[in-house]
């Protein structure tokens, strides 16, 4: 039966970031244990990817979609079912693995060969990337990079037990972790249901309203389905706040550099402060001066603004401003829009939140060969349904507000159990792959 054992005779790697190892394992260089490989590639392979959870696979086992297909494939390697593979860019993100597939690799990937158990080797390269051991080795210049070349490799110290432990090791973390990604598959799927659940909340109750005992009529757009005869699909600009000078609108345009940031002063809202229909993500939020802020002040953001992401793959994604967040500014990858006082704004973040929004916004964006993006003039011409009165508007948004929290809820416990979880296995398979708890 394996079994964790934290009690054993240590003794000093010599290593600062590695500290003691079991006293009868050997430290060694990666040059005595790899080899580097340089097969082949045959006519019939396909592309296979190494991804940053570990998986290397067939490119077309995972997704087709966000890969750059060379349009010459100079100095592509084959590599075979059980290969050791460490990708020269993302390995220090975890992009290491052993290949489930035949096929062909990019030159910047390492296929490697070992004596040693190939699977133990995997598990200790991935364990010192999680603990960025390869981020503190690095001598880039770019931010979160490093370069795990072969030459990197072949000099860097790898703690090696007797081979029969290795597999011993082995085995206990593929069991273990298996067990791990289980509970965190259930987790993300709970996640998507709930996502789900809140999404059909909110098109049933932005299409349909909450009031009983009324009449429905179906208006221009079919996939709406039935909505309040006395409601009205409008342009989004009949909405808008005129007294405002920019009532709809995004944010600069290249006058803010990311070597403008400040770590306070004016916040400065980019795409990752915005949620699916969350509120402001203001845990990474970046600041700009108060001078920057008045050269842009096209862009300043008011509480009750509702702000969306128009560029990119997460398009669609809507925030509200908040009453208690100062005078702000943003990127001109977000959009935002000044409600007029006559209308709630929250019912208006609601609706561009569900699928109303959503699926406008997309229309918009695929019809573009290019990256997806909206245009303002573009976003004007989007519609809203907008019931008959305001306080119709306020009962719909205190009836969401009332509603939408619990799953907002049930999402954050599955999230925090995810990054625990995650968080638990990275450290496991560090301890492990060190010694500093033994399998026997």
């Amino acid at each position: 039966m394996t079994m964790i054992r934290p009690e054993t005779e240590m003794k000093d790697s010599g290593i600062q970031w590695l500290g003691n190892i079991p006293k009868e394992w050997s430290i060694i260089k990666g040059k005595y244990i790899l080899k580097q490989l340089s097969r082949s590639v045959l006519e019939s392979d396909n592309v296979v990817t190494c991804f940053r959870d570990g998986e290397v696979t067939l490119r077309s086992n995972r997704r087709e979609l966000g890969f750059t297909n060379s349009l010459k494939e100079i100095g592509y390697q084959g590599v075979e079912p059980g290969d050791l593979v460490v990708h020269g860019m993302d390995g220090f993100a975890g992009a290491i693995g052993i290949s489930d597939s035949r096929g062909k690799m990019s030159p910047i990937i390492n296929v490697l060969e070992s004596g040693e158990c190939k699977k133990y080797l995997m598990y200790y390269l991935r364990g010192l990337a999680f603990v960025n051991v390869f981020l503190g080795l690095s001598t880039g210049i770019r931010e979160r990079s490093c370069d795990l070349r072969w030459n990197k490799l072949a000099n860097l110290e790898y703690t090696i037990p007797p081979l029969s432990e290795q597999q011993a090791v082995a085995n206990y973390l593929d069991k273990t972790c298996s067990k791990i990604d289980e509970i965190i598959a259930e987790a993300k799927a709970s996640i998507d249901e709930y996502k789900e659940l809140k999404q059909s909340i909110l098109f049933e109750t932005m299409t349909r309203g909450i009031q009983s005992d009324r009449k429905y009529k179906t208006c221009d757009y079919e996939w709406l389905g039935k909505v309040p005869e006395d409601w009205s699909l409008m342009k989004i600009t009949h909405i808008l706040d005129d007294n405002d000078s920019y009532p709809i609108g995004d944010g600069d345009h290249g006058l803010i550099k990311t070597d403008s940031y400040k770590s306070e002063g004016i916040p400065y809202i980019r795409v990752q402060n915005i949620g699916w229909g969350t509120p402001l993500l203001m845990d990474n939020v970046v600041y700009i001066s108060k001078e920057d802020n008045e050269r842009i002040k096209g862009s300043q953001l008011k509480p009750g603004d509702v702000l969306f992401v128009k560029t990119g793959a997460t398009i669609g994604k809507t925030a509200i401003v908040p009453n208690n967040i100062p005078i702000s500014n943003t990127t001109s990858h977000v959009g935002k829009i000044t409600v007029s006082k006559e209308h709630n704004s929250k019912y208006i973040f609601y609706l561009l939140s569900s699928f109303i929004g959503y699926k406008q916004f997309w229309d918009i964006a695929c019809m573009k060969a290019t990256r997806p993006e909206l245009s303002i003039s573009e976003i004007k011409q989007m519609k809203v349904l907008i019931p008959s009165t305001r306080d119709e508007e306020d009962e719909i948004v205190e009836y969401l507000d009332n509603k939408l929290p619990e799953y907002e809820t049930l999402i954050c416990i599955k999230e925090s159990l995810i990054n625990d979880l995650e968080a638990y296995k990275k450290s496991l398979i560090y301890e492990v792959v060190t010694g500093k708890r033994r399998v026997v």
